[in-house]
């Protein structure tokens, strides 16, 4: 989803999950269980100028695997996963519903190897259609 508009992490996740849920991508306890995931679990997480956050849920809460992804309008407050008292300002955030068990690791690789690229986040930012993004995601 480019171009997001949210103001508060809880919004953010919630936008993202209902498309995931609207779509039967995952169950309708999705939405609450990643909310209740990131209250405990902060996935804010500062990879340099552009920060990110992964929010996600068990794949007992899936029906298949999917990833959302929203570049924000303006950035929204994640609390950082490694310092979970600190806020980081979020411009883009992958949403992972994985229905393997095991294969939220080998997705979390991939991810992680894009957000190290502050070039590549900056171009995602830049992207204005949904197509592009996920264009772009899925080549990676």
């Amino acid at each position: 989803m480019p171009q997001l508009v949210a103001d508060t992490a809880e919004d953010v996740i919630s936008q993202l999950a209902d498309k995931l849920t609207e779509n039967g991508f995952v169950k309708d306890s999705f939405k609450a269980a990643v909310l209740t995931r990131e209250s405990k679990f902060p996935t804010g997480l500062p990879t340099g100028a552009i920060n990110v956050a992964i929010p996600h849920a068990d794949a007992k809460y899936t029906n298949e695997s999917k990833i959302a992804v929203a570049t924000l309008a303006h950035p929204v407050k994640f609390r950082n996963m490694a310092d979970t008292t600190q806020e980081l300002d979020v411009s883009l955030v992958f949403m992972l519903g994985i229905h393997e068990a095991h294969g939220q690791v080998a997705t979390l690789q991939k991810i992680m190897s894009l957000v190290q690229d502050q070039a590549h986040l900056q171009k995602l930012l830049g992207m204005t259609t949904v197509d592009d993004i996920f264009a772009d995601v899925d080549a990676f």
